[in-house]
């Protein structure tokens, strides 16, 4: 079996590696932009060899992990040149430009809109983790637009991987994920730059800095490079989810600027029903 990889950062060397796991006679073959990264790819055993990207004629499987934007550009080049029985799927964290852009590809049935919900705040060759995908979610959206022997291959990896599977539309993945991991990576970003500019003025900021401070702007040390195409594709969803959130926000405040400590209060216990939410979930998972 002959796998290729289109970028071999986290998600996609993460693939690489479990693959050559589970599948001893596949060969990955690593294609990517930045040279630097197919050579470390190699080195640590990520990928086995390098190519470039019109060797994937030849592929059975494609897997595309690039930034969301360079997915719009690389996804109908593929299928341009991929054989009548390869797969083809990306990895990416918005889901309807990409269902909308192959939309009419002579090729369309070749592809599977998936978005496996896993990953770590790095980036690069040396973030790829054996086990990334056990236990996590793979949406996959426009399932029946996928040929069935072609769906069939792509679902038997997943749950080789470990996965749950997912189905759903485009535009409900778009606007879900904003909520839950959009709007996450925003605060996150937010939550650091307010801290960092405060530092400037209070040098011992940081030295108080907890584990809840930590763990809450751990993603802010995500790929700007990866995020900003996502924030500009889902953009209508991210501003909904913005909106309600500064809102929350806004009120809190007002609440603090009113002494009104009881109504803080019952906004916090209210809110610990996430803790019951998750688990519901996770055990119905």
């Amino acid at each position: 079996m002959k796998v290729y990889v289109i970028g071999v950062g986290l998600i996609g060397g993460s693939m690489a590696l479990d693959i050559q796991d589970l599948y001893p006679e596949a060969v990955i073959f690593g294609v990517d932009s930045n040279d630097s990264n197919l050579n470390e790819a190699e080195r640590l055993g990520v990928i086995h060899k390098s190519a470039a990207i019109e060797a994937v004629a030849d592929a059975d499987i494609v897997i595309v992990a690039v930034p969301v934007d360079a997915a719009l550009i690389i996804v109908p080049k593929v299928l341009d040149l991929i054989n009548d029985n390869a797969l083809v799927f990306d990895t990416g964290s918005t889901k309807a430009a990409v269902c909308k852009i192959i939309s009419n590809h002579p090729r369309r049935k070749q592809f599977m809109a998936t978005h496996p919900i896993a990953g770590t705040e790095f980036s690069g060759p040396t973030a790829a983790l054996r086990g990334l995908f056990e236990g996590k979610t793979n949406i996959i959206c426009e399932v029946e637009k996928t040929a069935f022997k072609l769906q069939e291959k792509g679902m038997q990896l997943f749950r080789d991987l470990g996965m749950r599977i997912r189905l759903m539309e485009p535009k409900a993945h778009d606007r879900h994920i904003a909520y839950v991991s959009h709007l996450s990576h925003i605060s996150s970003f937010m939550l650091g730059k307010t801290v960092i500019v405060k530092e400037k003025h209070e040098s011992d900021i940081f030295d108080m800095a907890g584990s809840g401070f930590e763990s809450t702007v751990r993603l802010a040390k995500s790929s700007p490079a990866m995020w900003t195409p996502i924030f500009k594709q889902n953009k209508k969803q991210v501003l909904k989810s913005l909106e309600e959130y500064i809102a929350n926000l806004e009120h809190f405040r007002n609440l603090l600027e009113q002494d009104n400590f009881e109504a803080i209060f019952e906004e916090m216990q209210n809110t610990n029903r996430i803790r019951e939410i998750l688990n519901r979930q996770q055990q119905r998972n």
